[in-house]
């Protein structure tokens, strides 16, 4: 089998499990392959976790998975899964809206094979837009920390108080460094003369 069919093998498995017909129509179950169609609000809607209530994951947790003990997860563990019951909801609300001729029996039929052939994928996406938020986030603290503490900093400076205290201080320092230029200054004007090896001096 040459690397080209190999690709298109690959690619018609992917198809396959991206994919379900029904009634001689086609219907993608990743819900990115709609994105031709989306708006920004909608592709926003879909990619960020976090825009469905609480309550709508909840009730679904185990529609959509069944199998899992909640109380056994963790914190990270159970957000990962709570974002894939929302990524299931999205998927399923929009498939019903480019679809609207589906039956309830068809769409019982999507959620089955989505169930199925997406969850690990959704994991994995999931995951990774927690971790992205969670780098967001930290970053966005630190620039916070940063122009907090350079506020604070010229905030301090422009108070009478420290102003008053920073004059003789910048006096001082200024002083201070002329000394020390002088001083070195006048160690290079007088250099100490050094006498030979060998030799003592006049006799």
């Amino acid at each position: 089998m040459t690397t080209t069919q190999q690709q298109d093998l690959q690619l018609q498995r992917r198809l396959q499990q991206d994919s379900i017909q029904l009634a001689g129509r086609t219907i993608y179950l990743n819900p990115f392959l709609y994105w031709r169609r989306f708006d920004s609000n909608t592709d926003r809607w879909l990619r960020e976790p976090g825009q469905l209530t609480e309550d709508q994951i909840q009730i679904n947790r185990n529609r959509f998975y069944p199998e899992l003990d909640w109380q056994q997860l963790d914190e990270q563990q159970a957000s990962i899964r709570d974002g894939v019951v929302e990524m299931f909801l999205k998927s399923l609300e929009l498939i019903s809206t480019f679809h609207p001729e589906l039956s309830s029996g068809q769409l019982l039929e999507v959620e089955r094979k989505m169930t199925i052939t997406k969850k690990r994928a959704f994991e994995r996406w999931v995951e990774k837009a927690l971790r992205r938020r969670t780098r967001e986030a930290t970053r966005e603290h630190r620039r916070f920390e940063r122009s907090r503490l350079l506020r604070a900093w010229s905030e301090w400076v422009r108070m009478d108080v420290t102003q008053k205290a920073l004059v003789p201080l910048v006096m001082l320092i200024v002083l201070a460094g002329f000394a020390g230029w002088s001083v070195g200054a006048r160690q290079s004007a007088c250099p100490t003369l050094s006498l030979p090896s060998g030799q003592t001096g006049l006799r």
